[in-house]
């Protein structure tokens, strides 16, 4: 009889439930841990009016998820994207829990999301949009329970706008309720690399283990936001070769390398695609292509099990969130790709979004070099403790990663009496 293959599940929900499952089996968690582990203690869903730039209203839909507090208050991104589902809110905010964990944070994971396409939005519809989300979830969050972040599609500018709007609700300044804000309102210095900077960080330490050197090393790029263009300049300026970029509207492939500030140049002006001399390549290209480290640094479930086998990478550093499905990770583990996961290769960003809270709390601020030194700390020492416990196991270092976390997290809650 002809075997039938199960369809491979792009639920991102569906998804870390089975990550929880199979690090929770080798530490043989209770029963009842995983079962609070593995859904959201709290989900709100959100509809709210914005008059738009035309004199019509438009009602706008968003979510806030709080997946588990026992830690600390909850932390975690609000992203703006036309593509925003429940059960991706809900994936991400549980993500955020095992990122936190795995630096040591005292956060639990929470995300928000509101669905609209921000570059459809005027700016003073956009700022509508940030007050109004912000006013429906007021109630549930705040420095002591919830405090929000960017993510996709949303900018400091944005954390401004939604701080101002509960300091007013509260009727007092507020900056500890939200990070990743301007710096004139209590952000911190650091702030804007600091997702890229962790990446690189836990890089450099993964080329340690194999003794090869920064000038050796070729990367390709998927995603040329934020992270991807930080991470492009940081990678180069230690003297990694940059082969290959690319953004929503494809990629740019060059052997020898490509000049970043002049893709920065032709990015700001109109889009990557216009950089001289390159081969223009599609996304799903530059995931194939043989290089020593694959970065993606876009959105989820870019590498599945349809594309898995073709990867040819040595390492990929996950600087997006969930950009690898679970039958994926079983085909590269079989390939001996080493994969740096996106719990720990991006947790830069929340270990800053951590001190931009404190500072806050103590209304006392550092220089960027004492936040980039704590922030090289934190991403050290957390890759180090993944990899002692992945070679420890004998598991990859996602399994590692998760195991860690979860065992931070059931202490808390057997402590405070939850199980």
């Amino acid at each position: 009889m002809q075997k039938t293959v199960e369809k491979e599940s792009l639920n991102p929900y569906e998804i870390v439930q089975k990550q929880i499952d199979a690090a929770a089996a080798l530490l043989r968690l209770p029963r009842e841990a995983v079962e609070i582990l593995k859904r959201p203690k709290r989900v709100l869903a959100v509809h709210f009016p914005v008059k738009m730039d035309d004199g019509s209203v438009r009602v706008f839909e968003g979510y806030r998820s709080q997946h588990n507090d026992a830690v600390g208050p909850t932390k975690g991104g609000i992203r703006f994207h036309p593509d925003v589902t429940m059960d991706e809110v809900k994936a991400l905010s549980m993500w955020m829990s095992f990122k936190c964990g795995v630096v040591g944070l005292p956060y639990g994971g929470g995300k928000g999301g509101v669905i609209c396409d921000p570059h459809e939005l005027s700016r003073g519809e956009l700022e509508r949009v940030s007050r109004g989300f912000m006013e429906a979830i007021a109630d549930i969050v705040g420095p002591d329970t919830d405090i929000p972040a960017p993510d996709v599609y949303t900018t400091p500018q944005i954390m401004g706008w939604m701080m101002d709007t509960y300091s007013r609700l509260k009727g007092a300044y507020s900056p500890g309720v939200i990070t990743g804000k301007p710096l004139a309102v209590g952000g911190s210095k650091g702030r804007n690399e600091a997702t890229a900077r962790g990446c690189v960080f836990t890089i450099l330490e993964a080329l340690k283990d194999s003794g090869r050197k920064p000038q050796e090393t070729t990367v390709a790029i998927q995603g040329y936001g934020n992270a991807g263009r930080i991470a492009a300049r940081l990678l180069t300026e230690l003297g990694f070769r940059i082969v290959a970029v690319s953004d929503s509207r494809g990629g740019i492939y060059h052997e020898k390398g490509l000049d970043i500030p002049k893709v920065g140049q032709c990015k700001d002006a109109s889009t990557i695609l216009d950089y001289p001399g390159a081969t223009v390549i599609s996304n799903e290209q530059l995931l194939e292509l043989e290089v020593d480290i694959l970065i993606p640094a876009a959105l989820e479930n870019v590498i599945t099990a349809a594309n898995a086998s073709q990867i040819r990478a040595k390492w990929i550093a996950e600087a997006a969130n969930g950009p690898t499905t679970p039958d994926a990770d079983a085909i590269l583990r079989e390939k001996g790709v080493v994969v740096i996961p996106d719990i720990l290769a991006n947790a830069g960003g929340v270990t800053v979004s951590y001190f931009e809270w404190v500072q806050n709390l103590m209304n006392y601020y550092w220089s960027e070099q004492e936040v980039n030194d704590k922030l090289q700390t934190a991403m050290v020492n957390a890759y180090r403790a993944v990899a002692e416990l992945a070679d420890q196991y004998k598991v990859d270092l996602r399994t590692g990663a998760y195991m860690i976390s979860l065992l931070r997290i059931t202490e808390a809650m057997e402590a405070r009496g939850w199980i």
